[in-house]
C-alpha cells in the first residue's frame, strides 16, 4: 500500500511492525542524525535499494514533530532534483520513511576528485539546485537549511544529477516565518536580525553556496587566530547582518564578472531586493554562456581542504556560544531549559559531539549530533542579537558587493519576493568581522 496507512492529523490505524519487515529488509544503521536513524533498505519483491529514516516516538515531541513535518513536505513535492518519498509507515512506536537512495558523493567530494573543474561545472550544479528551489518556492515551501552538505549526486555516473536532501526543517509558508533556523554560516541577514522571513532565505543560502564553490572559501571568515569563540560567533553575525564580504584576491582573480554579479544579487542584504530562484535561473551565468571554462580546480581545492577541515574541530565549541545570542538575558541566567511564554523549543546541534536530546528518556541511544535545548521567545520580545554599541566606529558596510551589483548581468525584470510585500525592517546595525564554517542550528517549529 503506497505510503503505508499513515494519515497525518486524523485518527488512524497504526501499522503493525511486521508490515515494514514483510516488505523491506533493513540493514545496519548507516548514520545517526539528530532526530532519526538512517538505514539502507531493500524491497524484498523488487530488490531495489532505498534509504530508510526511522524516527522513535519515545525520543520526544520534537522528534515526532520533525517526522510529521518531513512527511508532510515530502508528500507534496515531486521534482527530479529532490529525493522522492517512496513509502511511509507509522507504528505505535516509530515512523518509517522510505526515500530514493542517492549513491553518489557530496559536491565537495566530487570537486576534490576532479582533474579539471571550472565555472561551467559550478554553473551546472547551481542550475539544478535553483530549479529544485524554484519548484519548492512555487509550492510555497521554504527549505531553510540549504547547504553544500545537503547537495549530493544521485549516482556515480559521469553526468549524474544533483539532488537536495534533508527536509526536516522545511516549512510551508503561511505568512512570514519568525523562528530562527538553519546553519549559521548560511543564515540570511533577516534570520540573524530576527525579522520575519520567507523564501528569500533560500536564495541567500544559494549565494553562499556559489561563493564557496567558486573560491573554496566561505564569504564570511575570521582573520583572527585566537580561541575567543564568543567573539568569533558575534563577528559572524555582524558580517552577515551588513553583508560584509569581499571577492578576495587571489581567489577571485580568475572568476568572471558575471559570476560575481550573480553572487552579489543573491546575497543582497535587503530580502525584497534579492534575486528569486527563477530570476537567478534566467541570469546569463546560469542560462547563458557567461560561465568561464577556465580550470580553477587547484585554487578551489586547496582552499576547501584548508577551510573546511580546519572548521571541524570548532563545531562543538562554537555551537552553544553562537546560540546564546538567540536567548534573552533572563534565559542565560536561568538556564536553557526553563520555558519561555510564547517560545518554541529549539534543539541546537553540532555534528561532532554526541549528546542525548533534552527530552529523551534515560538510556536513549545518543545520536552523533549534539543536542542542546533552549527556548526562543516570540520575535517581538527578543533583544537584538547585535546592538549598535557593538559596532566599531566608521565601519564600512556592503564591502565588495556594490561594484558587482552595479555591473549585474541582465536578467528578466526583477519582481519583489511575494513574501515581502511589507517594507523591510533594517538590521539593528551594519558592521564587519568574521567566521569559521560549519556548526548547525536545527530549530523545529
Amino acid at each position: 500500500m503506497p505510503f503505508g496507512c499513515l494519515t497525518l492529523g486524523e485518527k488512524k490505524d497504526y501499522n503493525n511492525p511486521s508490515e515494514v519487515t514483510d516488505k523491506y529488509d533493513l540493514g545496519q544503521i548507516v548514520k545517526s542524525e539528530e532526530f532519526c536513524e538512517i538505514f539502507r533498505a531493500k524491497d524484498k519483491n523488487t530488490l531495489k535499494m532505498f534509504t530508510c529514516k526511522k524516527f522513535l516516538k519515545k525520543d520526544g515531541r520534537k522528534v515526532r514533530k520533525a517526522a510529521k513535518n518531513e512527511i508532510l513536505i515530502l508528500k507534496m513535492v515531486k521534482h527530479h532534483n529532490i529525493l522522492q518519498l517512496v513509502d511511509v509507515f507509522e507504528t505505535r512506536k516509530e515512523y518509517f520513511l522510505f526515500l530514493e537512495l542517492a549513491t553518489g558523493r557530496e559536491v565537495f567530494d566530487w570537486i576534490l576528485d576532479q582533474g579539471y573543474y571550472s565555472e561551467r561545472d559550478t554553473s551546472n550544479v547551481v542550475r539544478q539546485v535553483l530549479e529544485a528551489v524554484a519548484y519548492l518556492h512555487s509550492q510555497r515551501i521554504v527549505h531553510r537549511n540549504l547547504k553544500l552538505e545537503n547537495l549530493v549526486y544521485f549516482n556515480r555516473l559521469k553526468h549524474s544529477k544533483i539532488v537536495i536532501s534533508d527536509f526536516h526543517l522545511a516549512k510551508l509558508e503561511n505568512g512570514l516565518i519568525k523562528d530562527p533556523c538553519g546553519t549559521p554560516e548560511y543564515l540570511a541577514p533577516e534570520v540573524v536580525g530576527r525579522q520575519r522571513y520567507g523564501r528569500p532565505v533560500d536564495c541567500w543560502a544559494i549565494g553562499v553556496i556559489v561563493y564557496i564553490l567558486l573560491s573554496g572559501n566561505p564569504p564570511f571568515y575570521d582573520e583572527m587566530e585566537d580561541d575567543d569563540y564568543d567573539n568569533h560567533d558575534k563577528n559572524l553575525f555582524l558580517k552577515i547582518l551588513s553583508g560584509d564580504y569581499e571577492f578576495d584576491s587571489p581567489y577571485w582573480d580568475d572568476i568572471s564578472d558575471s559570476a560575481k554579479s550573480l553572487v552579489a544579487s543573491l546575497m543582497e542584504v535587503e530580502q525584497d531586493q534579492r534575486l528569486t530562484a527563477q530570476e537567478a535561473i534566467n541570469h546569463e551565468w546560469i542560462s547563458g554562456n557567461a560561465a568561464s571554462n577556465k580550470n580553477i580546480r587547484d585554487g578551489v581545492c586547496g582552499q576547501i581542504e584548508k577551510n573546511f577541515a580546519k572548521a571541524k574541530w570548532k563545531k562543538a565549541v562554537r555551537v552553544t556560544t553562537m546560540m546564546k545570542r538567540l536567548r534573552t538575558p533572563e534565559q542565560r541566567d536561568s538556564g536553557a531549559s526553563s520555558p519561555v511564554p510564547g517560545g518554541s523549543t529549539c534543539p541546537v546541534t553540532s555534528s561532532n559531539t554526541p549528546v542525548p536530546s533534552a527530552d529523551a528518556p534515560e538510556g536513549t541511544p545518543v545520536s552523533t549530533e549534539a543536542s542542546v535545548t533552549l527556548q526562543v521567545p516570540d520575535s517581538q520580545n527578543l533583544p537584538a542579537i547585535i546592538t549598535p554599541d557593538d559596532a566599531p566606529p566608521n565601519t564600512p558596510t556592503n564591502t565588495g558587493r556594490s561594484e558587482w551589483l552595479d555591473r549585474a548581468a541582465p536578467v528578466q525584470p526583477h519582481h519583489t519576493h511575494p513574501v515581502n510585500n511589507t517594507p523591510p525592517h533594517p538590521p539593528s546595525c551594519s558592521i564587519s568581522a568574521a567566521t569559521s564554517h560549519s556548526s548547525v542550528i536545527s530549530v523545529i517549529v
